[in-house]
């Protein structure tokens, strides 16, 4: 195909993102950048760290000492907090339950945007494509992006999925703990979940897993 480019895919929790940008990061090549999973691995970090995720001053304080590493393969994607291998820990009940007001926090903000741009930079730089998953990559991280898509589905659709995922924990329990995360992501100071002006807005709620990546791949044949 043409020319690699970078493709923003942003959208509420469980819509998708996550999936959807592995399938299409391995469809077309890329590498693929989970950013969620860097705000995981920070909250991760700082619950270690015996910090309290509710004290901004403090998360931002103890927030400058974490290392953070990931990896791109969308095949194997890595995280790392603190040379920790964390991509099971983050998915825990603690970190999720913790990880909306680290996330709302403007200098971790600030630090991981700053290391995601650096993720871009160097896929960009060795002639690679890359897509880039997360809640604020059309409007902050990566504003210029040739493709920009807003993944959604309704809150029932979203919360089935992520309590399959889950292992079958009780749906409603999930929906509520989404309505929530929507809550605080959309309405922080800094960096809220908004759609970009020029996003592309994909439902997926009565689409497949393969239908969402095959018109995803379609876009960026299209732009690139």
């Amino acid at each position: 195909m043409g020319t690699p480019i970078v493709i923003a895919i942003d959208g509420p929790s469980g819509s998708g993102k996550s999936s959807t940008s592995r399938g299409v990061a391995s469809a077309l090549g890329y590498d693929y950048l989970d950013t969620g999973a860097m705000y995981r691995a920070m909250t991760w970090a700082l619950l270690q760290r015996g910090v309290d995720v509710e004290d901004a001053d403090a998360v931002a304080v103890a927030a400058d000492d974490v290392s953070i590493r990931v990896g791109t393969d969308p095949q194997a994607p890595t995280i790392q907090a603190d040379g920790t291998d964390v991509a099971g820990p983050i998915r825990q009940d603690e970190v999720t339950t913790a990880v909306s007001p680290v996330s709302a926090v403007p200098h971790v903000r600030e630090l991981l945007v700053r290391a995601q741009r650096e993720v871009i930079a160097t896929s960009s730089g060795a002639g690679r494509g890359i897509v880039v998953e997360g809640r604020d990559i059309g409007t902050v991280v990566a504003p210029d992006a040739p493709l920009k898509v807003y993944l959604v589905a309704d809150t029932a659709a979203r919360a089935a999925r992520r309590a399959a995922e889950l292992g079958g924990v009780d749906a409603s329990l999930t929906e509520a703990s989404l309505t929530r995360r929507d809550t605080i992501d959309s309405t922080r100071t800094a960096s809220p979940l908004v759609q970009a002006d020029d996003a592309v807005v994909v439902d997926s709620t009565h689409l497949t897993l393969d239908e969402v990546i095959e018109h995803i791949v379609g876009l960026a044949r299209e732009r690139s």
